[in-house]
Parts: structure tokens; sequence; C-alpha cells
């Protein structure tokens, strides 16, 4: 069911998304559907759990590898590339049930897979606002992720998005 929602809202946005049809591209029926997921709602928050889960499993495998906050960064936006579908569901709370508590739980580590990376990239000063700086970090390469998605990034930019976030990254974070 999930695989068929990703290829639907690849085609066509998470918006226009049919129970009916979604059934009939799995090959179950509108009974079986609703009998997993209750509604569009909760198919939908299915796939952004998902989603929170894949982006968890990715920053932490970036933060054993390389250890570094920029390419913590880069790797949000690889994720957001290739998991689209995925990225924007979980980005659009009007469609899922916010209050769903596995879906909370990805969240949460999700987020502190950013948090962990950003105390490393602190080094545990004292004083620094790590939930303020992880904020302003996610602001930076959820936007550019965002903008790439659209097509809203000048073509000098838009060929090698990992290579563009990463030095986008380094110009505000490194330098700022």
């Amino acid at each position: 069911m999930l695989d068929a929602t990703i290829a639907a809202i690849q085609e066509g946005g998470p918006t226009g998304l049919s129970l009916r049809e979604l059934a009939r591209r799995a090959g179950v029926s509108h009974a079986a559907l609703t009998h997993h997921f209750a509604d569009k709602a909760g198919l939908l928050t299915a796939l952004a759990e998902e989603g929170y889960t894949l982006l968890a499993d990715e920053l932490a495998a970036e933060r054993e590898r390389s250890g570094d906050f920029v390419e913590l960064g880069v790797a949000y936006v690889r994720f957001a590339i290739k998991h689209r579908a995925h990225f924007e569901v979980m980005h659009r709370p009007d469609l899922y049930n916010r209050d769903d508590s596995a879906l909370a739980a990805a969240q949460a580590r999700a987020e502190a897979a950013l948090h962990q990376g950003l105390s490393m990239q602190a080094g545990g000063r004292p004083g620094k606002d790590v939930r303020l700086a992880a904020l302003a970090a996610w602001s930076l390469v959820h936007g550019f992720a965002s903008l790439w998605l659209n097509g809203m990034v000048p073509s000098e930019y838009a060929e090698d998005p990992d290579a563009s976030a990463r030095a986008i990254a380094e110009l505000l974070i490194r330098k700022g």
C-alpha cells in the first residue's frame, strides 16, 4: 500500500489521493485498505512515520560516517530528493494524524539525530542554544531541499544538489 501511495504522490502530489484509486493500484479491495488504515489520514500517517524513520536512520548513519554537521545537512537534502513523497507528506501535518504515538516517536528520533549532530559540532560549549541552532540549520537545509524539489534553484546550483547544499551550509554554518 505504501509503495502505491508513494507512486501516486510522485505523479500528482499528496492532496489528490483517492483511497479507491490507491486500492486499485495496490491490487487490494477498498475494504482491505480501510481495514488497515481507516482513512486517508491514517495511510498518510503511516507514510509520514516511515519517512521520519528513514530520515532518522540516514542522519544517524551520516553522523557515524563523517561526524560532520555540514554533511548531516547534505544528508537531509539527499533524503528529501531520494524520498520526495515521504518528504512532502512529512511536512504537511494537515494531511495526517499529528497525535499518532508511533509518528511522534519517529519524529522525535529524527529530531534527536539532528540535535546530536549539532551538539557534536558545538563541542559541548556551555551557553550554546542548541535548539535554536538546530532550528536555524534545519531551516537552511529544508528550505534548500524544498526549493530544489520545486525547481526554484538557479540552474548553476541545480545540477548537483549535494554540492550546492554543502556549499550553502559551509557558507552559513562554518563561516556564520
